[in-house]
């Protein structure tokens, strides 16, 4: 009997099954292994993971908020009995909108403002664009600096004695108007290895007041696009 069991006989099928699974195993822990090592989040700072996670939970909450915004619009224009009125009604309600964010009409309501002064003139572009770039984060709607209006397409580059904003010339203090929820807005300048903390390291100083009526009233011109045209028929 011990002749008929041993050696134990290995049918072809299951010897490829084995190297399949094998192979497979092996396919896993390479992959797995990979992910971990090539994390962009591998070795990032507590205070950074924290503000990652911060931002992340209020774009989730914005997007979340529109699509809401969405649904009641489309509500409404389905229970409407004057389909096309109300049509007419949202769509001027979004051309003010989209005027807003594209900075060809002013507007007003609640956010903070932001001061940023520059004894030692060490204050760079780049922070300053780092600073729009943390309230379009947290949900700002529109921007002024200086007298300058911030949009999608605005530029900034260091300059003698100060910054240029698209083209325009301007010096410390560094006064930002910016209309959004301001629960969201201050805590986002304020995180730790955020903006006003990096202002503070370059021996510049940075104040956030909230207030409930910021007024936005520097215009940008609306200009048509040389080549971009409308794809709907």
């Amino acid at each position: 009997m011990a002749d008929a069991v041993w050696p134990p006989r290995v049918t072809r099928a299951q010897l490829i099954v084995a190297l399949l699974l094998f192979v497979l195993g092996l396919g896993l822990a390479i992959q797995v292994r990979s992910t971990s090592e090539n994390s962009s989040l591998r070795g990032a700072r507590q205070e950074d993971l924290v503000r990652i996670l911060d931002e992340l939970d209020d774009r989730t909450k914005r997007l979340e908020d529109e699509k809401q915004s969405l649904e009641r619009q489309r509500t409404e224009l389905e229970n409407s009995s004057d389909q096309a009125e109300e049509a007419r009604r949202q769509t001027r309600q979004k051309a003010r909108q989209l005027g807003v964010l594209a900075g060809t009409v002013g507007a007003q309501g609640p956010g903070i403002e932001l001061t940023v002064t520059d004894p030692g003139k060490s204050v760079e572009a780049d922070m300053l664009l780092d600073a729009v770039q943390e309230l379009r984060a947290a949900g700002a709607e529109a921007i002024e600096v200086n007298n300058v209006r911030v949009v999608a397409n605005t530029y900034f580059s260091d300059s003698s004695g100060g910054v240029r904003v698209d083209g325009h010339k301007i010096g410390p203090p560094y006064r930002f108007e910016v209309i959004g929820k301001s629960k969201d807005l201050e805590p986002a300048l304020n995180i730790p290895g955020g903006v006003v903390q990096t202002l503070r390291k370059e021996q510049a100083d940075a104040s956030v007041k909230a207030s409930e009526k910021i007024v936005v009233d520097a215009l940008r011109s609306s200009k048509r696009p040389d080549y971009a045209r409308s794809s709907g028929r």
